[in-house]
């Protein structure tokens, strides 16, 4: 009886270490710079985006019902903080690239910003989408939508009918986030 629980001991020890994963996941990284200086963080409900009276199509106002709440960390470039962005950068690319779970959408390049944009869920059906932006003007960041059933297409649409650059993401994380 000793050996059989030694050996149902050791082998939910071996079970219990080897579901322990050391990878860094993007949900990690939004908790650990909550608060840490020079960040823009927060939770932006999506009723606080698109108010039912904003001037976008009903399909923009359709896949925005999809999403239920939006994360948000931005760190803008400055000539103080020049390591903490290629640090942070270094971190958020390697989230995505280590982990298997994000697949990624599409990248872009557009006025002095690297974006990429990923996915996690069904291709019909996603659970979450990523945009992943840095530039050396404006900063680095990265926002999450977090919904249910959300449509690729239909968001990557909703995605470039919004007007962003890095100024206009500096002045949003200044409007918006708390430092």
């Amino acid at each position: 009886m000793k050996k059989l629980t030694t050996i149902c001991s050791l082998v939910f020890l071996v079970l219990f270490a080897s579901s322990c994963k050391n990878e860094k996941s993007l949900q990690s990284y939004l908790v650990d710079t909550s608060g840490k200086e020079g960040f823009y963080t927060g939770d932006l409900p999506i009723s606080s985006v698109l108010s039912a009276k904003a001037d976008v199509s009903d399909d923009v106002k359709e896949t925005m019902k999809s999403i239920k709440k939006i994360n948000i960390v931005f760190l803008p470039k400055t000539t103080e903080n020049t390591t903490a962005y290629e640090t942070e950068k270094a971190k958020l690319k390697n989230i995505f690239t280590d982990n298997n779970d994000y697949v990624n959408l599409m990248s872009m390049k557009m006025q002095g910003m690297n974006v990429k944009i990923y996915y996690t869920g069904n291709t019909d059906s996603i659970d979450e989408v990523i945009a992943f932006g840095y530039g050396d003007e404006a900063g680095v960041g990265v926002a999450r939508l977090l919904g249910e059933n959300m449509n690729p297409a239909k968001i990557m649409e909703m995605m470039n009918s919004m007007k962003m650059d890095g100024s206009s993401l500096e002045s949003f994380a200044k409007n918006f986030g708390n430092k």
